[in-house]
């Protein structure tokens, strides 16, 4: 695997990581009873994202590390999987 390659791999990995880690520990305005002016009551009372940011990247270098070795050291191949075939092969 190339550089380039890792390098989006990870990415693609702590991007979706993030999507699904921000929504959690989230408190709203309307839930907390403050709601600020000018602001929508379903916004967030504290996003935390440093937290949701350090969180998603110790995941992601685990799962990365976990991708990356697989791929690079081949514990599981095209050939180790028959199902993924396409039916005119068979």
């Amino acid at each position: 695997m190339s550089i380039t390659s890792a390098m989006v791999l990870y990415c693609v990995i702590w991007a979706l990581l993030f999507y699904m880690i921000n929504p959690l520990w989230q408190t709203s305005q309307s839930e907390d009873g403050d709601v600020t002016p000018g602001t929508p009551a379903s916004a967030p009372v504290d996003p935390m994202i440093r937290k949701k940011a350090i969180l998603t990247t110790v995941i992601a270098t685990v799962l990365f590390a976990l991708a990356y070795s697989t791929i690079e050291f081949r514990w599981l191949t095209l050939d180790d999987v028959s199902f993924l075939t396409p039916p005119s092969e068979r």
